[in-house]
């Protein structure tokens, strides 16, 4: 009878080694093409998000012109309307001293009014274009919110990513993958 048992135990455990680095390298291949999956969609999710904010503030700009414009007007229509009592006070004091004012008092007073009247129209029309401009922005705003949210899932599940490589927890793999879904759910809402 031998003593040593008759299976060459070495080359097993060579062969069983060598079973468990190919599952082991097999595994950290796929922890290596999720996490770079993540990185390229936060890599998207990063410019859609700079992309928003840029455009939105674009838009906060241009509302912020139209209110400037529309602002401009009122004080147009408030000059309008100060001439307008100008001219009436000059028609009272010639009324006032019984003489007829000129007709060119009640004319300018008439003309003021209808200006005053456009120029009211124009300012409201400035306001409004201001008003959907500032609505746009703010749409803008609330989708660069989740892509930014996006990107900061991303970032996470990249790091819990490259922890789990490190220590070949398969727990932590999981929770990377859970917080890239999450990522990939903000961003589809964006």
């Amino acid at each position: 009878m031998p003593e040593g048992p008759e299976i060459d135990t070495d080359k097993l455990h060579e062969a069983i080694r060598e079973q468990a680095e190919r599952e082991g390298s097999r595994w950290l291949r796929i922890i290596a093409l999720t996490t770079a999956l993540l990185a390229a969609l936060a890599a998207i999710a990063a410019l859609r998000a700079g992309a928003t904010v840029n455009e939105a503030l674009v838009l906060k700009t241009e509302a912020a012109r139209l209110q400037a414009e529309a602002s401009n007007q009122w004080a147009y229509y408030q000059a309008k309307g100060i001439k307008a009592a100008v001219q009436e006070a000059s028609r009272a004091a010639w009324l006032a001293v019984g003489k007829t004012p000129p007709g060119a008092h009640e004319e300018t007073t008439k003309r003021y009014a209808a200006e005053q009247a456009e120029i009211q129209k124009e300012a409201q029309a400035k306001e409004r274009e201001r008003d959907v401009k500032s609505a746009d922005a703010d749409h803008l705003m609330h989708r660069h919110h989740l892509f930014a949210t996006s990107v900061a899932f991303f970032q996470v599940a990249i790091a819990l990513g490259a922890v789990a490589a490190l220590t070949r927890t398969r727990l932590v793999w999981f929770a990377s993958l859970v917080l890239g879904l999450a990522g990939a759910a903000f961003f589809a809402m964006a």
